[in-house]
């Protein structure tokens, strides 16, 4: 667990600013979760929470990665690139015909259109903690130590594939599984209590048979600390809920569910990138 924050804290904002923009020049994408999610994904990669190597995308001791809701892909993009993964450069290209980077990640085996640290296809929601399943299953079965980590949205959880899958993980006590929630309560129409509530979604999950810890997703001490507490578990398979605000760091973004999947005007952006960064400068 690192010592100091800032340096950590700084590329968060720094991948805020790379994914805002490429969501600009493409016209298209989703500001509000990406934005929302840059310090969990800042602290798994920057803070080493999964185990891997940029240098070595293909590790057989790497941790393995699933993003099961794909429409964040821009902080998703931002963060592999400037971890190292590829060229920063290609960002420019999200969301443009042939490009490695589209609207949802999209894993191959096609080495020109690989890209590196992606372990799985998504765009339907609700697919992806299958997937997850699937390979911690695997794992398992071949007694390796690789630890399995899936991100879902919260508005997934309305999905019956999800749950479907919580009774898999929890009859198989696939305890090298940390899923975590993005629990920013936004989706495209609406407030997810708008559209169909989830209701008490912790005891919900407690019931099921998880170990169910909550975090604060802007708070780099709580997620180190829950991290590395799912990381300990070896009882029970564990779900992180991670409190997040959707459009973290833009005032007119923020728990606005407008911003779910619209591309800023040139006004908008200038002034969102201006927030962020005396943001990242106040650091």
């Amino acid at each position: 667990m690192p010592a100091n924050y800032q340096s950590i804290n700084k590329i968060a904002w720094q991948i805020r600013r790379e994914s805002l923009q490429m969501i600009y020049e493409a016209q298209s994408g989703h500001p509000a979760g990406s934005l929302g999610m840059a310090d969990v994904f800042t602290a798994l990669f920057f803070g080493k929470i999964l185990r891997h190597d940029s240098k070595r995308p293909n590790w057989d001791k790497r941790d393995y990665f699933f993003l099961s809701n794909g429409h964040i892909s821009p902080v998703f993009y931002a963060t592999l690139a400037k971890d190292g993964y590829f060229p920063i450069e290609e960002l420019k290209t999200f969301r443009q015909i042939n490009s490695r980077l589209q609207g949802h990640p999209h894993f191959t085996f096609d080495s020109k259109l690989t890209l590196p640290g992606i372990e799985n296809s998504s765009g339907p929601l609700g697919q992806g903690l299958s997937q997850a399943v699937g390979m911690a299953l695997a794992l398992k079965m071949d007694q390796k130590k690789n630890k399995v980590f899936c991100m879902m949205s919260d508005g997934e959880q309305q999905e019956g594939q999800i749950w479907e899958a919580y009774q898999f993980i929890i009859h198989h006590r696939l305890n090298n599984l940390i899923n975590m929630i993005d629990y920013n309560q936004i989706q495209i129409s609406g407030t997810t209590k708008q559209v169909l509530s989830l209701g008490n979604l912790k005891l919900k999950l407690i019931s099921f048979g998880f170990k169910v810890l909550e975090m604060n997703a802007h708070d780099f001490a709580d997620i180190f600390e829950k991290f590395d507490l799912a990381k300990k578990e070896t009882k029970q398979p564990v779900i992180i809920i991670a409190n997040s605000i959707p459009g973290k760091g833009v005032s007119f973004m923020e728990n606005n569910h407008e911003w779910h999947g619209k591309a800023p005007t040139a006004s908008e952006y200038n002034q969102a990138m201006k927030e962020l960064a005396i943001k990242e400068k106040s650091l």
